[in-house]
């Protein structure tokens, strides 16, 4: 049996996970119904435009989550998180308003869906980025399942419960129900408590141009992230086109109406559950990798075979599957992140991932919609499947990394000594350390000196450089340069990990002696 620690419901023993968790729930429900209303309100309009629903509500994700991230680094979270639902309330509430007074349009749908999608670009990279907060770091893992578990419990409940209430109320209060539901999220933001955090001095202080940059050079420095965005391209296009296409081939195959529709996504709901409480059972079994690959499979298969399935018992029982497999990817991709990215950037990091997923999604509803409007269904479908199963093949070549990586701010390099009075903005700071080498050793500090570049660069050096002295062949100097004193003095506290610390340690003890660090600021230009 678990232990209460590996248990895939351990995280909900935190209070704070276990209210905000409900609360979402609630939120994601309230978002499946308002789905199926949305995407029931313009299905005589062909599928281009059904697929279009979807396109609306993510392609802001891909537009601002990147400047949503930079502002949950570098804002309160909390207050970030308030605003957003209290703007979604809003915009959900005008939805609710216009269907009922009779003045929605295609085009009124399409607005508003993809402003509530703004909101929700805005609620993703802090949202996830407050889990560390929630959870114990051994937890993440089933933590992010358990998302996982409330975004598909919910994806069970939400469809039928919007079926019915088109059936049976009208579109209307699909709406109306999605408006309360982010009251429901206010409400358990107001009771959370959330421990004092750590605010940078006005030295460190990182201003939003400058946050952005920093955020773009820590991925383009660190692989382990890097790969995952990738393996997220390799599936999350061509899988799109089964969440895009499923109104359609409910309707147009499967003769089903919007409450056969609702069961349709609840059988998706169902099997993502259950993929998710399955995870924490394979993981020490099954890599990461490996799971990417059989679930990716697995989806293929259901996306070739839904659109020839002949009844909706069997298009349900496949559809089980093809959640359990979409909630394998997304279990995966998402702890993935959470593990490699360091505490200083994790919501530009995860804002990235949101930009790459949900972008995706947006891009790919969109494509998949015209391609169904010339080519038909099936072969639509087919074409899909089988550019999931090229993505699966490729985790042969490119896998996850390790993610079991040291991320805690670390300590252990010393504060450089001023003379100067330097303020925030002044820079480029330029960084030298000597080092001495004996020969045996210069082959290894090479290499050791490469690692070290990365994650010089992943923490805010803009150029790096390692050189060896013609005269003293024993001495190496490496440097480096940082665009301001106050992103210097992060790299010293906030940005330095304890990953960071093994990857220098790695290399200092390839040299003789302590090294020197000399700092240096340009030079004012001459006056004529």
């Amino acid at each position: 049996m678990a232990s209460s620690s590996t248990s895939a419901w351990a995280p909900l023993a935190a209070r704070s996970f276990r209210a905000l968790w409900l609360a979402q729930f609630a939120s994601n429900v309230g978002t499946w119904v308002q789905s199926v209303g949305a995407q029931w309100l313009v299905l005589d309009h062909g599928p281009t435009v059904v697929a279009l629903v979807q396109t609306a509500s993510t392609l802001p994700a891909f537009l601002f989550a990147l400047p949503a991230g930079v502002l949950a680094d570098l804002a309160d979270r909390k207050k970030l998180l308030v605003w957003s639902q209290l703007f979604m309330t809003v915009v959900a509430g005008l939805l609710a308003l216009a269907t009922f007074t009779g003045g929605m349009t295609p085009g009124l749908l399409l607005t508003l869906t993809f402003l509530l999608g703004c909101g929700g670009a805005l609620v993703g990279p802090a949202w996830q980025a407050i889990q560390p907060e929630l959870v114990p770091r051994d937890q993440l893992k089933q933590a992010s399942a358990l998302g996982a578990v409330n975004m598909n419990t919910a994806r069970a409940v939400g469809p039928a419960l919007g079926g019915l209430l088109v059936s049976v109320a009208g579109v209307g209060w699909t709406f109306a129900l999605n408006a309360a539901s982010f009251v429901v999220i206010l409400l358990a933001l107001q009771l959370w408590r959330r421990a004092p955090q750590p605010r940078p001095s006005e030295t460190e202080r990182e201003h939003t141009v400058a946050a952005v940059r920093a955020g773009v050079r820590y991925l383009r420095n660190a692989p382990g992230i890097r790969r995952i965005l990738l393996r997220a391209l390799l599936f999350v296009p061509a899988a799109s086109a089964l969440w895009a296409l499923l109104p359609t081939i409910s309707a147009q195959v499967l003769h089903l109406d919007s409450g056969g529709y609702g069961l349709m996504l609840g059988a998706l709901g169902v099997g993502a559950v259950a993929g998710a409480l399955a995870l924490p059972a394979t993981a020490g079994r099954i890599s990461g990798t490996a799971t990417l690959m059989i679930s990716g499979t697995v989806f293929a298969l259901v996306t070739a075979v839904l659109p020839i399935a002949p009844n909706a018992l069997v298009a349900g029982v496949v559809l089980i599957l093809a959640g359990a497999a979409w909630i394998g990817v997304l279990s995966t991709l998402n702890a993935a992140m959470q593990l490699n990215l360091a505490g200083w950037v994790r919501a530009r990091g995860l804002a990235f991932y949101l930009v790459v997923f949900m972008g995706s999604q947006a891009f790919g509803a969109a494509i998949w919609g015209i391609v169904a409007g010339y080519a038909g269904l099936t072969v639509t479908m087919v074409v899909a499947a089988g550019l999931l199963v090229l993505g699966a093949v490729t985790g042969l070549w490119w896998p996850l990394y390790d993610s079991n990586l040291d991320r805690t701010v670390g300590s252990g390099w010393p504060d450089p000594s001023l003379v100067l009075d330097l303020r925030p903005t002044d820079g480029p700071v330029l960084v030298q350390i000597e080092y001495r080498v004996p020969e045996d050793n210069v082959t290894d500090f090479g290499r050791a000196m490469t690692v070290v570049e990365r994650s010089r660069r992943r923490t805010g050096a803009t150029s790096w450089g390692l050189h060896r002295d013609i005269a003293d062949p024993a001495l190496f100097l490496e440097t480096f340069q940082v665009p301001s004193w106050a992103e210097h003095l992060a790299q010293h506290h906030s940005r330095y990990t304890g990953a960071d610390h093994d990857v220098l340690e790695r290399a200092r003890r390839l040299a003789e002696g302590e090294p020197t660090v000399r700092h240096a600021l340009a030079a004012p230009a001459p006056v004529d």
